[in-house]
């Protein structure tokens, strides 16, 4: 089987319901924007423990994308009527947000990626997340397939800040840190 179709050779390409559109369209912008964003939370992912309960949530993110691929792929029209993402899916990210809040002391104020390969994957699945929120934003998309999109960048900085401090607790010092004498 091939991989390749030509079909888009000529600068158009398929939606899920079968309508063809130029690739330049605002829509294949939000699905190359959430394609990347599940890229980067696959680096991510790479980065944790395998196994480990940050894996297994990152897994499960990576494979919500793909529903909410599937509904970006829908006419404008449709999208009410035959949405994948849904009200329970924005509820639990809030509730990992939450407990993610409980159990660390989250600062208001702005953190610089970085301190760790982890964090700084997580800091960029984020920003790529928010540019795919502000496609769905300028086609005029709401209701949950924003809402979900909205808090998955708020986990992912919820994450990253855990993931720094996953990594100091360990021991581990922060790039940029003054070595300690013993």
């Amino acid at each position: 089987m091939r991989i390749y179709t030509r079909h888009g050779d000529d600068g158009t390409t398929a939606l899920r319901a079968g309508a063809r559109l130029s690739k330049a369209d605002g829509r294949f912008s939000l699905l190359g924007d959430l394609d990347e964003s599940q890229a980067a939370l696959g680096v991510a992912r790479a980065e944790a423990e395998p196994g480990g309960a940050l894996d297994t949530l990152l897994l499960e993110l990576e494979r919500d994308l793909w529903m909410v691929m599937a509904d970006a792929a829908l006419p404008t029209e449709r999208l009410a009527a035959e949405a994948k993402v849904d009200e329970a899916m924005v509820a639990r990210l809030e509730r990992e947000i939450d407990r993610l809040r409980e159990a660390l002391a989250l600062s208001p104020n702005f953190s610089v990626p970085g301190a760790n390969r982890c964090s700084a994957a997580l800091d960029l699945a984020r920003a790529v997340v928010r540019r795919a929120e502000r496609s769905a934003v300028a086609l005029g998309l709401s209701g949950p397939l924003l809402a979900y999109l909205n808090r998955l960048s708020d986990l992912c900085w919820a994450l990253a800040r855990d993931a720094e401090e996953v990594h100091l607790v360990h021991g581990a010092r922060r790039r940029g840190e003054p070595e300690t004498a013993t």
